[in-house]
C-alpha cells in the first residue's frame, strides 16, 4: 500500500479534477486542449502519478470556472499552500490541519514590464507580464488569473487611475498673474 501511494502520491487531486471533468461532460481531449497539455499529461494529473504546475492548475480552475473555496481546496490538495518540502503526499491528515501562515513583505518589489498578454475564456482572464530581454522570446515576470468580474474591476480602476493622472501642464508665468 505504500508502494501505490508513490506511486499515486496526488490521486486526492487528480480524483477530484476527473470528477470535476466528468460532471462538466468534458473530455480529456477537450480539457488538455482548453488548458494546452498533452493528453498524457492530464492523464497522469488525473491519476494522482503528478502534481500540476502552479500555472497548469490556475488554468484548469479557470477552466472548470471553479469559485474560490473550491479553487482553494485543489490548490491545498496539490500541496501549493505548504512550506517549501513538504508535498502533499507527506503526512496527509497533519499537514491539512495545521495553520497556515502567510508572511508578506511591507516593501514588495515592483516587477516592470514591458509587455502583457491577455487570455480570456467564459470562465476567467490570465494576464502574462513579461519584459523584453533582447531574444525572440520575452521573459514572463509574473502571470496573474482572475474571474471575468473581477478583470472588469481591474479595467475600471485602471481607467479611473490614469484619467485622474495626466501629466499637469507646467505653467509659463503667464497664468500666475491671473
Amino acid at each position: 500500500m505504500n508502494e501505490k501511494k508513490q506511486e499515486q502520491p496526488f490521486k486526492k487531486l487528480g480524483d477530484r479534477l476527473k470528477t470535476i471533468r466528468q460532471k462538466l461532460h468534458e473530455s480529456v481531449s477537450e480539457v488538455s486542449g482548453a488548458v494546452e497539455i498533452d493528453e498524457p499529461m492530464l492523464q497522469r494529473i488525473e491519476q494522482g502519478a503528478e502534481r500540476p504546475s502552479e500555472d497548469i492548475l490556475m488554468l484548469l480552475i479557470s477552466h472548470f470556472g471553479m469559485q474560490d473555496d473550491e479553487a482553494a481546496g485543489l490548490w491545498q490538495l496539490a500541496g501549493y499552500d505548504q512550506p517549501r518540502g513538504h508535498g502533499a503526499h507527506d503526512h496527509d491528515d497533519e499537514a491539512n490541519n495545521k495553520a497556515t501562515i502567510l508572511v508578506m513583505a511591507v516593501d514588495p518589489r515592483i516587477i516592470y514590464s514591458d509587455g502583457v498578454s491577455v487570455t480570456a475564456n467564459k470562465n476567467g482572464v490570465v494576464m502574462s507580464f513579461s519584459q523584453n530581454n533582447g531574444s525572440q522570446n520575452p521573459l514572463v515576470t509574473a502571470k496573474i488569473g482572475m474571474s471575468r468580474e473581477q478583470a472588469q474591476g481591474v479595467l475600471s480602476a485602471l481607467q479611473n487611475a490614469l484619467s485622474h493622472s495626466l501629466p499637469k501642464r507646467l505653467s509659463d508665468g503667464k497664468e500666475q498673474n491671473k
